[in-house]
């Protein structure tokens, strides 16, 4: 297990693994527009407008961006939706594959000769045998009383497999950053700028002292289910915090530099390297998670981006799908 780009943050992990299933080979579903809200087509400014974000992930510079109508999920994809695509396709998942994935320190639920690893420099990342997205805290745990919530451990190419069953396909970046904003112009959060309203959580992140001390004042040491808490304008549940999102572009840092320009950039999406290998592309992922906090990790903005290889999964990355509107 090897970390991600973005050194000493929440973010999970990133996982080399052996070839996994070819997702060219699953069955193509329908097209579907079951649970999905329409966003209309619209000019809107992308990035990071309050100076808040990390140099490094490239939330800058602000810029329009004009996108066509499209659909995308009101909600993350649950443990319960998954479970249907699997027991139609018997689809195997990455770190079932694997036999390992990624899990937060204080949610391992696994006898100690399970726990493999740390992760190096994040050490509250621990590679637990047997931590797939039917046992999401290890072998001892299960999702029996978890079905309306995010589905986990699941990798990019996982998504992608499920979308197309699915009849659906991973939203762009853009597209999920101008749903998230539910139509507030260059705000932080998708209900406005303040974290939060009249002693209210908003969202599903950390509090207290990250890594060691989770007050739960939002009720959640890990995931929330999907349906925790208010929609924003555009009818978007969970759009920041709870789990990062899979989005379907290649991650660039450079990305906004160079497609800003005087005139809106059109329904923008970034592309892979042709001579890297898909598994290893670091794809986008959007919206924070449960382990997010402000003095530490402040990814659960609408601007904030941040990536790991399609290959990787953890116990804090899951994904909403999207779909042309016609």
């Amino acid at each position: 297990m090897t970390t991600d780009h973005h050194a000493g943050s929440c973010c999970a992990p990133a996982v080399d693994r052996a070839d996994g299933a070819d997702v060219a080979t699953l069955p193509r579903g329908e097209r579907s527009m079951r649970g999905q809200v329409r966003i209309p087509a619209g000019t809107f400014w992308m990035g990071d407008s309050h100076g808040d974000g990390y140099v490094a992930d490239g939330e800058r510079p602000v810029h329009q961006v004009r996108l066509s109508s499209y659909l995308i999920d009101a909600k993350a994809v649950t443990n319960a939706q998954f479970a249907a695509f699997v027991k139609a396709t018997a689809y195997v998942t990455d770190a079932e594959r694997d036999g390992v994935s990624a899990v937060f320190h204080l949610a391992v639920d696994a006898a100690p000769a399970d726990i493999l690893q740390r992760a190096a420099g994040v050490p509250w990342w621990l590679a637990v045998r047997g931590a797939d997205w039917r046992h999401p805290a290890g072998p001892r745990s299960g999702i029996g009383d978890l079905q309306n919530h995010p589905v986990v451990h699941v990798s990019w190419l996982d998504a992608q497999a499920y979308c197309r069953w699915a009849g659906k396909r991973l939203p762009t970046e853009a597209e999920w950053e101008h749903a998230a904003r539910g139509g507030l112009d260059r705000a932080r959060y998708p209900w406005g700028d303040a974290l939060g309203t009249g002693g209210r959580w908003r969202c599903n992140i950390w509090q207290g002292e990250f890594p060691q001390r989770n007050t739960l004042d939002d009720g959640y040491l890990t995931t929330a289910p999907v349906t925790a808490f208010q929609a924003n304008g555009y009818g978007l549940l969970n759009a920041v915090g709870n789990v990062w999102e899979w989005c379907h572009d290649a991650f660039r840092e450079t990305e906004y530099a160079e497609r800003a320009g005087a005139e809106p950039v059109v329904d923008p999406v970034a592309a892979e390297s042709a001579d890297v290998d898909d598994r290893q592309v670091p794809r986008v992922m959007r919206g924070g998670s449960y382990l997010c906090h402000d003095s530490y990790c402040n990814r659960y903005r609408v601007a904030a981006r941040s990536s790991n290889t399609a290959e990787s999964s953890s116990g804090n990355i899951g994904f909403r799908c999207a779909n042309d509107a016609a």
